[in-house]
């Protein structure tokens, strides 16, 4: 057993069931009620609320099967509202910030903290993040408290199946009997970094629960598998390996691909996919203090085409490091060309581009520089759209007022209560 005197502590905070909750805290008719969210172009189950899990319902059911069945006639589905969870994920980020010298957002709806205290204090501040949460930006969490991030994560699902603990579970204050009975229980894939199919292999050792990995001899299981595995089971054994990383890793590439809500049949519609896509990925690169240097871009008919298989792509090489969406725009519309049959229904496309780097790292001339690039078009472009809304701004095709029919479809979209002036919340005093 650890010290537990005043120590350091890594704490997890994980919203729950992120995506439906950020709907409830606008609408509290969702309250109680089975919900769930919905993929692009309304296609699948990407979140479900627990009454919906207690129905059966999965991530990755489609859609239209589900409400075909009266079973689930009850169910309340939302389109997928990126804006409005988007921008609640970074005011529960912000306000972690306030307990913690050292955050590490690990996702949009989880974030570690590093922590000092007593287990009892530990606790006291658990519950203190989860009261906050809940009161500046209206959306449930759980916290697990723990020596290492493993143990953290094992014990924010400890809070998340045991409501007796409400919501905050510290490693340290659980009995070492209750530990063990609820390791030798939970299955191996339920352990941080074991996915599905490591988890076949373990069972092939033999080692069916987190308790069985616990007991693994760290060093044999790194030889047969790596070193993540190493890290994993001493990190069960309270020793910790991996570090909080409260810097972001700089992006290899960034990519901007969506599916069509209406298939792509011709080569001049998938110019104005293309002219979009670039300039989108372009307000990435800006916002991100970005360069690319190269491009790919690619489309693809439905792997469940029986009748139709087409997937071009090509890439291209920019004159230099760059986030001009003017430049970016017209390597993409002209990348595909000739490489698209017409008449075949495309169902996605895409824009990837590689060899990132920080903006202004590699001066130019002003000979070379592009009026665009010193303009910052691309970051103005993203200030519109972030203040005005999709379609407000863009160049070419892309400014055009009447939406593609290709676009991504979102029937049952709710507000942007927190990102649009127009679908700001309403409060009508009797």
């Amino acid at each position: 057993m650890s010290d537990l005197a005043t120590s350091e502590r890594f704490a997890l905070v994980d919203v729950n069931s992120m995506y439906v909750s950020c709907e409830r805290a606008f609408d509290p008719s969702l309250e109680g009620r089975p919900a769930v969210v919905l993929s692009n172009n309304d296609g699948c189950v990407v979140a479900r609320s627990n009454e919906a899990k207690a129905l059966g319902i999965e991530n990755g059911d489609p859609w239209f099967k589900l409400k075909a069945d009266p079973k689930f006639a009850s169910v309340q589905a939302l389109s997928s509202n990126y804006e409005l969870y988007g921008d609640l994920s970074s005011r529960v980020m912000e306000l972690l910030g306030r307990f913690s010298y050292a955050v590490e957002v690990y996702s949009v709806d989880e974030a570690f903290l590093r922590l000092r205290g007593t287990p009892e204090e530990l606790v006291k501040t658990g519950r203190e993040i989860k009261a906050a949460v809940a009161k500046h930006v209206g959306l449930p969490v759980c916290v697990g408290i723990a020596p290492t991030k493993t143990l953290a994560k094992f014990s924010n699902r400890v809070a998340k199946q045991n409501p007796a603990l409400g919501g905050v579970c510290s490693y340290d204050t659980l009995p070492a009997a209750h530990r063990d009975h609820i390791m030798s229980r939970v299955p191996v894939t339920g352990i941080w970094g074991i996915a599905g199919r490591l988890g076949k292999r373990l069972n092939g050792m033999g080692i069916f629960t987190i308790a069985d990995l616990k007991a693994a001899d760290p060093v044999a299981m790194r030889k047969r598998f790596s070193v993540l595995m190493q890290r994993t089971i001493l990190e069960l054994n309270e020793i910790a390996c991996i570090p909080l990383e409260t810097e972001v890793a700089a992006k290899q590439q960034l990519i901007f691909s969506r599916s069509f809500s209406t298939p792509v049949t011709s080569s001049a519609r998938m110019h104005e996919v293309m002219a979009i896509y670039a300039q989108r990925a372009a307000i990435r690169l800006a916002k991100e203090n970005q360069q690319a240097r190269i491009m790919t871009c690619f489309a693809g008919t439905s792997h469940f085409n029986p009748t139709a298989a087409s997937f071009p792509s090509a890439t291209v090489k920019l004159p230099a490091p760059t986030a001009d969406p003017v430049i970016l725009t017209k390597a993409a519309t002209g990348a595909l060309e000739g490489r698209l049959v017409d008449g075949v229904p495309y169902a996605r496309a895409g824009v990837m581009l590689m060899d990132l780097s920080p903006a202004g790292a590699a001066p130019q001339l002003p000979a070379f520089a592009t009026a665009h690039e010193e303009k910052r078009i691309g970051a103005l472009l993203g200030d519109v759209l972030d203040r005005f809304g999709s379609g407000s701004i863009g160049l070419g095709v892309a400014g055009l007022v009447t939406e593609p029919d290709w676009s991504m479809k979102r029937r049952a979209l709710s507000p942007r209560y927190t990102t649009e002036w127009a679908e700001l919340p309403v409060v009508k005093a009797c």
